[in-house]
């Protein structure tokens, strides 16, 4: 997985400071790829920005109101939704199975889900 960056010191501080995700190495072009779970992604300086129209990545966790609370906090923005088979309560989706997402969006315009995915 390898998301773009206009900004890539923007992009880091989201990452590591908002998200708090650790950087595993940097790439010899001035990204960096994060470890996250057991896999990996990768932000690297790009000069084309995401369309953020669609999820380019997905995160999987345990407690998404928890998450979503945390992520507040910290000053995270989390998308909301109201399309007619598709609406958020407090930036929240649940679906009829029971499970919850939320989208994020980094500072380039990367689209992310945080979800109990079953990833």
């Amino acid at each position: 997985m390898a998301l773009p960056a206009q900004d890539i010191k923007r992009a880091r501080d989201f990452y590591e400071r908002k998200l708090g995700f650790k950087p595993d190495h940097e790439t010899p072009d001035g990204g960096v790829t994060y470890r996250v779970g057991g896999t990996t992604f990768n932000v690297f300086p790009s000069s084309g920005k995401a369309s953020g129209t669609h999820t380019q990545m997905g995160v999987s966790v345990d407690d998404v109101e928890g998450t979503v609370k945390e992520l507040k906090g910290r000053g995270v923005k989390v998308e909301d939704y109201d399309m007619p088979d598709f609406k958020t309560v407090d930036g929240i989706l649940e679906l009829p199975d029971g499970s919850k997402q939320a989208w994020v969006k980094d500072t380039e315009g990367n689209l992310f889900v945080i979800g109990t995915l079953g990833m």
